[in-house]
Formats: structure tokens, C-alpha cells, sequence
């Protein structure tokens, strides 16, 4: 006859130690991989927009961002924008210049896209449309969830990428062409991909979509 040996206190905490340490560990290795687990994600077809035609759905990997944009205030850039969302030229282009909460950019449509990344040239490639001048001599607000412009160092540079700050910048104001501001799910482009030591990032996350609400 087989006894049963009882497991003493002592045993029976560190079983309870072990079980607590193994499913703490599990459930920090999902979260780590589950970027995207608290954030919310839109349905713009729930919402409701006072100027549906102004609005642009970015689609990231934590879900949909939606953009307001403002062509009373910078017509040229937002017209310019609208053609190239139309035509479907930011899918797939990555966010090549990420600094943690504060900035993402995307928009190198000739070196930044998926499966075709030049990491020597990314960031000043073109659209193929030529540039446009900068709209900066309406007061504007770039606060936080604004999207503007990147141009290189010099005024009327402007082109296809964009970027989204994720903090306010004041200074920005009469310095970059602003063309809209994110009215729902900023949260999702604070879990866009970046790297400590470098504002350029080695593979990056990538825009999936980006349309008009309404064509």
C-alpha cells in the first residue's frame, strides 16, 4: 500500500511562488507582444463628422487613426495630400522617423516602401508630383495629435511625407505646413515602433492604409 505523503507549508509556498512566478511571466511575455492590447480601435463608420469629406482614416497596426484635415488653412497641401490618399500611395510606406512620444513621420514614397526599404536614402525620396510651397502664414496651433508637412531645410519643399507630433510644439507654428490634426486614437501612433538611439528606424512599422471617408 502506496502512503500519500503530505506536502509541508513550506513546500506547499513555494509551489504557490512558482505557480504565481510562472503565470506573471506568461501574462508580462503577451503584453510585451501584444502592443496594441489597451488601445481602442475606431470604426469611423460609427462616428459622426461635421465635414466627412476632410476626413482620413490612417490605418496602423494598433488600429484606425482618424485625421481631420484643414484646407481652409493650408488648401495646396491638403489638396495635394487628398490626391496622393486617392490614389492609395501610402499604403505601405513606412513610419521611417519615429522619436518616442513626441513625433512620427511617414510618407517616403520612393525609398520608404515595404519590401523595397533603402535605408541609406529613406526619408528624401519623392512622390513624383513635385513639391509644393509651404503654407505657413495662417496662425495654426500645432498641439498635440497635429499633422504637418516634412520638407527639407528649406521653405517650398514639401511633398508627400508627413508627420504626426504626439506632444504640443509651439515652435512648429510658421515653420512646417500644417494640414490637419488626429481627432480619434492618437493612442495608436504612441505604440508605432522607434529606437532609442536613433530617430530612424530599422524595420518599422508600415501605414496598411490610408483613405478618404469619403472619395
Amino acid at each position: 500500500m502506496i502512503k500519500k505523503i503530505k506536502a509541508s507549508k513550506s513546500e506547499k509556498i513555494i509551489l504557490v511562488f512558482l505557480l504565481s512566478l510562472a503565470i506573471f511571466s506568461f501574462g508580462s511575455f503577451y503584453l510585451i507582444k501584444n502592443k496594441c492590447l489597451f488601445i481602442k480601435d475606431y470604426d469611423p463608420s460609427k462616428l459622426i463628422f461635421e465635414n466627412p469629406k476632410n476626413i482620413a482614416i490612417l490605418n496602423v497596426p494598433c488600429g484606425n487613426v482618424i485625421i481631420e484635415l484643414y484646407p481652409q488653412i493650408s488648401p495646396n497641401a491638403v489638396k495635394r495630400f487628398k490626391k496622393l490618399v486617392k490614389s492609395k500611395a501610402y499604403d505601405n510606406s513606412a513610419f521611417h522617423r519615429v522619436i518616442k512620444d513626441t513625433l512620427v513621420q511617414a510618407g517616403d514614397l520612393e525609398f520608404g516602401k515595404k519590401g523595397n526599404l533603402n535605408y541609406a536614402k529613406i526619408g528624401t525620396g519623392k512622390s513624383g508630383l513635385g513639391t509644393i510651397n509651404s503654407e505657413i502664414d495662417t496662425p495654426f496651433d500645432f498641439k498635440a495629435g497635429s499633422v504637418g508637412l516634412a520638407r527639407s531645410k528649406n521653405y517650398n519643399t514639401e511633398d508627400s511625407q508627413f508627420f504626426i507630433i504626439l506632444r504640443d510644439e509651439p515652435l512648429y507654428e510658421t515653420e512646417y505646413t500644417p494640414i490637419g490634426r488626429v481627432v480619434y486614437n492618437i493612442e495608436a501612433l504612441k505604440k508605432i515602433k522607434y529606437l532609442n538611439k536613433s530617430q530612424y528606424v530599422l524595420r518599422p512599422d508600415f501605414i496598411n492604409s490610408l483613405r478618404m471617408l469619403v472619395n
